[in-house]
């Protein structure tokens, strides 16, 4: 049995039932897929969650080898930060630390105070763990982390540069702190031709089909899993109403369900695993979707992917992804129309969130006006809210998960995998999905 019908829940589902065994998938709400999702605007099918995966992991294309599926990379268009009054071309970095410091110069995203500083690494000492943003001020300064690192960790996590676990978000940084100096070593990196992200044609939305289509195991939807409970010779879940309850055996289980939700039903099984995933929090975010004419549109746009806007710059989006610019596929879909998303939220800011869908496209458009000169009205809209979608990944995170899981293998049959544990990307939730199939198959 598996838990969860995200894109961690169905890769476990299809991996065991690749094993010769019979799996039932149950998911809470209507529709699988999680955080991957498609919908119409103006006419046009396009995503309203996930957009793309990482191209250089392997896990993602892997798997849409083996589902038959193509590829397609973003166009070359450049993406910008939204930094003093300007949109400015992303300087090269890793999550902030700069390759050139020519390239981030000349992009005017930092003050001259700032630049110097950002030019004059002070040696500090690593400890074990660290937040990324504490990490890097103390090298580069606060206005790197502020204008630079806090944006690019805002687009993944939804979350604060100073809050988040450089041992779990960036393990590379980390390593190279421990080593030396960040800035020479980041100087050192040659400039990568490979493409740094993938997706499918049509969109991330498709994925979740593909992956249940011709999977080898069944799927219910509106099942809500509500106890988990061991019996001798396997495990019981309680799903459904409490008015109307059934019982569901099986020799084995994953939990691919957040962390609140596997926290819950471990409550009585593995108490001290499931106090240690309540401890993990999570970000609300919303997905606005805005099409407009082409015409209507600034020309210079066409050649962005679009922006991020640090929180100091005390807008209501925290990005813009130009989806018509940096997806060809979505451009093709009608050349007369261009689509593109706005994304706010972060982490325990969710009272922006609080406004309806009215509300929600009010402010997109009123910051898409001041910062990208888009003045027009769309033709359509979309909101999509995903709520406690972006697990935090505090200091200490990969001891956090250690200890659970050490709890959960101590269980023969059971496993938990999805974005809580080793990452928030696609490939790396496909990554812990496979952990988790590995675990439950070889109990057996």
């Amino acid at each position: 049995m598996v838990v969860g019908g995200g894109i961690a829940g169905l890769v476990a589902a299809r991996g065991i039932a690749a094993t010769g065994r019979d799996v039932l998938l149950l998911e809470g709400s209507p529709l699988v897929g999680g955080k991957l999702r498609s919908a119409e605007v103006a006419g046009l099918t396009v995503d309203v969650g996930a957009e793309a995966m990482l191209a250089r992991r392997p896990e993602g294309l892997a798997l849409a080898e083996e589902l038959g599926a193509d590829v397609v990379h973003p166009t070359p268009a450049t993406s910008a930060v939204w930094s003093r009054g300007s949109l400015r071309t992303m300087p090269r970095s890793l999550m902030g630390v700069p390759f050139d410091l020519d390239q981030l110069a000349a992009s005017g995203v930092l003050s001259p105070e700032g630049l110097a500083r950002a030019s004059t690494e002070a040696a500090t000492p690593v400890d074990d763990d660290v937040s990324v943003g504490d990490l890097v001020a103390a090298r580069l300064g606060d206005e790197l982390v502020d204008r630079l690192v806090e944006p690019l960790l805002g687009g993944v996590y939804a979350g604060h540069a100073r809050r988040i676990s450089a041992a779990a978000a960036v393990p590379q940084l980390l390593a190279m702190a421990r080593r030396g100096s960040l800035l020479e070593q980041a100087s050192g990196v040659p400039a990568s031709v490979a493409p740094v992200f993938a997706a499918l044609p049509g969109g991330m939305g498709r994925l979740p089909a593909l992956v249940a289509d011709g999977g080898g195991f069944e799927v219910r939807t509106s099942a809500t899993v509500r106890a988990l409970r061991r019996t001798p010779t396997g495990w019981v879940l309680t799903v459904g109403p409490t008015t109307s309850a059934e019982t569901i055996e099986g020799d084995a289980v994953v939990l691919a369900s957040p962390a609140a939700a596997t926290a819950r039903l471990l409550g009585d099984v593995l108490p001290d695993a499931a106090a240690e995933l309540a401890a993990v929090e999570a970000a609300s975010v919303a997905v606005v979707t805005l099409a407009f004419r082409a015409r209507d549109v600034p020309d210079a746009l066409f050649d962005r992917s679009g922006f991020l806007v640090p929180p100091v710059e005390r807008r209501t989006i925290k990005a813009s992804t130009f989806s018509f610019a940096k997806w060809a596929w979505v451009r093709d879909l009608a050349p007369d129309v261009v689509v593109l998303r706005t994304s706010l939220g972060r982490h325990r800011e969710e009272t922006t969130l609080q406004a309806g869908d009215e509300g929600l496209v009010r402010v997109s458009l009123t910051d898409l006006a001041a910062m990208a000169g888009i003045t027009a009205r769309p033709v359509d809209t979309h909101v999509q809210r995903w709520g406690g979608a972006l697990p935090q990944y505090a200091v200490g995170h990969l001891d956090r998960v250690a200890r659970i899981r050490a709890a959960v293998e101590g269980q023969p049959g059971l496993a938990v995998c999805g974005a809580a544990y080793d990452g928030v990307g696609i490939p790396a939730v496909i990554g812990s999905a496979r952990q988790a199939v590995a675990s439950v198959t070889r109990a057996e």
